[in-house]
């Protein structure tokens, strides 16, 4: 194996109504995420979780890399049964704060996902910016999440998904020091070993990619997964000018 997909989801929602947190980028109809997952199997793709790449297991052929992010509640409700319904697994990324909130996971769905066979890491503590931190509240951020998700699992809890994305070098060195081992942000491209002590790349699946765009980003082939990253660049532009919470309130205008 010498390319790793790793696929990054949120939600699964009909509609606004539907239960959990509806978002119109980042929710994904479930019957949609259900024929993607057959698109992957029919591809010759196999699901693996984070822990595979370093505990023996032989990997398959062609890997790919599920995760969840924020703990919307629906990651229980709906995407494990469809995940096991295919023989699959996924990571799920949870805000430790968004546990038992509103259309968010609780404490013992968190709990069911860990024994359902799923993985389970830190998606922070508040979901904060990493890199809009102070030292001290950037410890308290990843230290005080992990902790409370590796008691929750009854197991250690060594892996990471940027909030929306934003880390870099400092965030990595402080994370990897306080005992994670699998960072994830959210640039756009496969991946390769050697797998710890950087940040892995994700495909974002939105409400509106079609089916061809996703697996054209997951093979990396084509056009799409370079506009896909074209796309991500250009993003960067807007959030340097305006700092992550000025982008953030122009994108819930737009939206």
């Amino acid at each position: 194996m010498n390319r790793l997909p790793v696929l990054m989801y949120h939600g699964l929602h009909d509609g606004p109504g539907a239960h959990g947190r509806f978002d119109p980028v980042y929710s994904v109809r479930p019957d949609d995420f259900s024929r993607q997952l057959d698109a992957l199997l029919d591809r010759g793709y196999q699901s693996i979780l984070l822990d595979a790449l370093h505990d023996g297991t032989q990997l398959p052929a062609r890997p790919v890399v599920i995760s969840f992010d924020d703990g919307d509640v629906s990651n229980l409700e709906v995407a494990v049964p469809v995940l096991k319904a295919r023989g699959m697994v996924a990571e799920f990324f949870v805000t430790s704060d968004f546990i038992d909130q509103p259309g968010m996971l609780r404490e013992a769905d968190v709990a069911e996902l860990a024994r359902q066979g799923m993985g389970v890491g830190s998606h922070g503590r508040s979901h904060a910016f990493l890199e809009d931190l102070e030292p001290d509240a950037l410890r308290e951020e990843l230290e005080t999440s992990r902790l409370r998700l590796s008691r929750i699992c009854a197991r250690p809890v060594d892996s990471l998904a940027l909030p929306g994305g934003r880390g870099g070098r400092r965030e990595r060195d402080l994370a990897l020091a306080l005992g994670y081992r699998y960072l994830l942000g959210s640039a756009p491209g496969p991946n390769s070993a050697p797998w710890d002590g950087r940040w892995m790349q994700r495909i974002a699946v939105t409400r509106h990619l079609s089916d061809a765009d996703l697996l054209r980003q997951v093979d990396w082939t084509g056009l799409a997964p370079r506009l896909a990253r074209l796309r991500f660049l250009a993003l960067r532009v807007p959030k340097r000018l305006l700092g992550n919470a000025g982008y953030e309130r122009l994108r819930e205008r737009l939206l």
